[in-house]
């Protein structure tokens, strides 16, 4: 391989995909079914190797034939934006290829992470707090109730869980489905998961939760954990925190927190509401790489109390590795991970570029470009919305006039405008309605591209609904 010809090609395809999302008229996708993508590449590894210029080709093929979600008309996904100086950060991450486990091993990344940390906990508000970076929500939801069953049974690290009884999770019945792949991997089991009813916009109802507590109390078993979401992932709805908390410390069980698709409006001064009660969790999940921009993974669990996370873990004896450092924390030492990517790194590159308020900005931009989203849908006659808006989420649905099966119809309009890479958006179900599931977390996306969006889709539905009473007529006659 000439590595200054694979460098320089390298930075064209880099520069032509910065150009195609900044392109209104450049699609999202440029879409092939699997079969024709078979036919154009061909993804089996050979015996022998390819060409440089064969390489160099394949650079461009991956990005021509992938999903754009930097393109400002993809709302499909809790991620999209391309965030340059976040992006800057995770080349820098790649290239000098370290790992997070040691100060030795890591130094700048080290005292990058615990910046991140302590920024992120004074937000949550942990006066005192801690934490570290994982490898996504899913996984930070997975060490919330890993550090609280340690807590209720600090001997279950060493001798397991078998002997102390059935525990019992509590999450909303709109929680994220990670909770209970979190149970079954610490063999409480997914059943324990138990789901409490929410509100007409979403939000774990208080209420519940103490009787789903009190009944598990009668039954001999053993509450242990409730989570709370912060933007649920179809609705976007935030539980309330303070009466949670107040049951939470009623029976003393571990109050976590999944902000991992809401957290980011934190540093939004008039969404802070959203968050009241913050404080008072035992743990807190975020995900940088939804909302603020950062190229996937950027998640951080955030801890109340400093030495929760080392308290997860046994007996380390690596001297191999650790070197007892007096000078600071070697981050690995509360990580269950050994090698682990300075995913804190790219967050912090692009924080110290925007600063706290420029994020500020973005974040209230996101929300005003729902609200925009939302209006769209309300003043159009033949756009119902199927369920309140919470927070960056617009959960809409096409009416037609002669159509029955209005789910089909739904899905067929979306499918059209992303097969045609015109705007990309999600479908999900709610009360056994399915419906459109638009999200705003692109802050480089501007009201005109939701206009573009909804403008597409209404003509694309209106075609279709014609066509399909066209083919009804003919049918019959």
């Amino acid at each position: 391989m000439n590595p200054k010809e694979t460098l320089e090609n390298l930075f064209q395809v880099v520069h032509q995909y910065t150009l195609d999302i900044a392109d209104d008229n450049h699609r999202v996708v440029e879409y092939k079914s699997p079969a024709e993508l078979s036919r154009l590449i061909d993804f089996a590894v050979d015996e022998e190797g390819i060409t440089t210029e064969a390489f160099n080709k394949l650079m461009h093929d991956y990005t021509r034939y992938s999903v754009h979600t930097g393109n400002k008309r993809f709302f499909n996904q809790l991620f999209s934006g391309l965030n340059l100086p976040a992006f800057a950060g995770d080349v820098l991450s790649i290239l000098t290829n370290t790992s997070m486990y040691t100060y030795e091993a890591a130094p700048m990344a080290t005292l990058i992470e615990k910046e991140m940390i302590s920024t992120m906990n004074t937000y949550v508000g942990y006066e005192e707090g801690d934490g570290i970076f994982v490898t996504g929500g899913s996984n930070g939801n997975l060490i919330a109730m890993f550090s609280a069953r340690n807590r209720m049974f600090p001997t279950s690290r060493f001798e397991g869980v078998a002997s102390n009884g059935r525990l019992k999770a509590f999450v909303s019945e709109h929680a994220h489905y990670s909770f209970e792949n979190a149970a079954n991997i610490l063999g409480i089991g997914a059943h324990n998961v138990v789901k409490i009813p929410v509100d007409d916009n979403g939000r774990m109802i208080p209420q519940e939760l103490d009787l789903a507590i009190q009944t598990a109390l009668e039954a001999g078993e053993i509450p242990f954990f409730v989570g709370a979401t912060l933007g649920t992932t179809v609705m976007a709805a935030f539980d309330p925190l303070e009466p949670i908390a107040e049951i939470c410390k009623n029976y003393n069980l571990w109050f976590h927190a999944d902000g991992a698709f809401g957290g980011s409006l934190l540093l939004s001064h008039q969404n802070r509401h959203l968050f009241n009660g913050s404080q008072l969790t035992d743990s807190f999940c975020w995900d940088a790489h939804k909302l603020m921009g950062i190229p996937l993974i950027s998640s951080a669990l955030l801890v109340k109390q400093k030495g929760t996370l080392q308290s997860n873990l046994s007996d380390i004896n690596t001297d191999y590795i650790y070197h007892n450092n007096s000078e600071i924390e070697d981050l690995g030492e509360k990580s269950v991970q050994c090698g682990r990517r300075v995913d804190a790194v790219k967050l912090w590159f692009a924080w110290k570029y925007y600063g706290r308020k420029g994020y500020e900005e973005k974040m209230d931009h996101l929300m005003n470009l729902a609200l925009h989203a939302e209006t769209l849908v309300n003043n159009h006659p033949d756009l119902e919305l199927v369920a309140p808006r919470q927070s960056l989420t617009i959960c809409f649905r096409y009416i037609p006039k002669s159509e029955k099966n209005i789910d089909q119809f739904n899905f067929e309009v979306r499918e059209t405008l992303r097969k045609k890479g015109l705007s990309m958006v999600n479908v999900a179900r709610l009360n056994n309605k399915l419906f459109i599931r638009l999200i705003t977390s692109n802050f480089e996306s501007r009201k005109q591209d939701v206009d573009f969006l909804f403008s597409n889709f209404i003509e694309t539905a209106v075609r279709l609904e014609k066509n399909q009473l066209s083919e009804e007529i003919r049918i019959n006659e």
